[in-house]
């Protein structure tokens, strides 16, 4: 069970499709979004729930992000807002999974002061995301890749 702070919300603007494995990944993902902001807040980069559903560069990747935010005690607050999600399943049964996400209010907020560091609205709040999934042995989409691009202009529409 994915337990997050309080002070911390989503809003995740991608509607249903109606396909059972396109909605499965978006749903996965979902998961994997909040499972490493579960990591952070925690403050434990080896956190087993990001880890449930990521294998492979995603999983190092998110390790090394984690592990910014524990080295500056800090963690995220805010709300994030996700949207622009595009899904492919490809013929080899992988998944293409495209989204952007809404930083400009989520903030950095110090474990050890309680401060939160707000920052001004720009265009570096706004991430593309690309990623590569495949379904587990427990029929869960895990994300293998993942690469973002922060200042898209793909995300500022």
């Amino acid at each position: 069970k994915i337990e997050l702070p309080s002070d911390l919300s989503y809003t995740f603007d991608w509607p249903k499709t109606g396909d059972k494995d396109k909605d499965a990944v978006l749903a996965d993902s979902e998961q994997f979004i909040k499972a490493v902001d579960m990591a952070i807040a925690e403050q434990d980069p080896l956190h087993k729930a990001y880890r449930f559903y990521s294998e492979g560069t995603a999983a190092a990747g998110s390790q090394k992000f984690i592990q910014e935010f524990v080295d500056y005690k800090d963690r995220i607050t805010g709300a994030k807002r996700y949207y622009n999600a595009k899904v492919k399943i490809n013929a080899d049964g992988t998944a293409g999974f495209v989204y952007c996400e809404d930083q400009n209010k989520a903030y950095n907020k110090s474990l050890k002061t309680g401060k939160t560091e707000v920052t001004p609205n720009s265009k570096d709040n706004y991430v593309l995301y690309n990623s590569r999934l495949r379904v587990n042995k427990q029929g869960i989409w895990i994300t293998e890749k993942l690469t973002s691009q922060r200042g898209s202009s793909a995300c500022q529409a």
